[in-house]
């Protein structure tokens, strides 16, 4: 009897060990999915697969690009010049403040790859818009494109 309980006690050991490892590699395999998502560049969302068509339209962006304010109707105008990547938000850091109490303090960065301009959304509360669209993903802008913001609107221009 005290034979067949020390046999079931190695027994459940043993599996416990093999579960514990087992956790261990999925956890290790979560940290190098998380580290390969935030490595890898942003998918393109719409268009063609028009390699040459994309190479025309990112020497068409390379011209200085500006968000210009359309709403609220007491900022309309108001122009920012982008560079290589600035932030919108509440912060006082941010390349472009907006003064909104629907708009996060780090609400969304825009950027240039390869002469093109992408907005992303940084985990805001209420999201960003493109064209009336809330994105989930890097998302391409070109001009005449509406992003909002909270409630602040902006087009962008040349």
């Amino acid at each position: 009897m005290v034979l067949l309980t020390a046999l079931d006690n190695q027994n459940l050991l043993r599996a416990l060990e093999i579960l514990v490892v087992a956790l261990i590699w999925l956890f290790f395999l979560r940290v190098i999915r998380a580290v390969w998502v935030e490595i890898r560049p942003p998918k393109v969302r719409g268009g063609g697969g028009d390699p040459q068509g994309a190479g025309q339209a990112g020497r068409r962006e390379r011209k200085t690009m500006r968000l210009k304010v359309i709403e609220p109707e007491d900022q309309r105008g108001n122009a920012f010049e982008l560079g290589d990547e600035l932030t919108i938000g509440r912060a006082a850091g941010c390349g472009v403040r907006v003064d909104d109490s629907y708009t996060s303090a780090l609400h969304a960065r825009l950027f240039k790859r390869e002469g093109t301009l992408w907005v992303e959304d940084l985990s805001s509360t209420n999201g960003t818009w493109v064209n009336a669209e809330r994105i989930a993903t890097a998302t391409r802008l070109g001009r005449g494109d509406l992003l909002q913001v909270g409630g602040t609107v902006f087009e962008v221009s040349r």
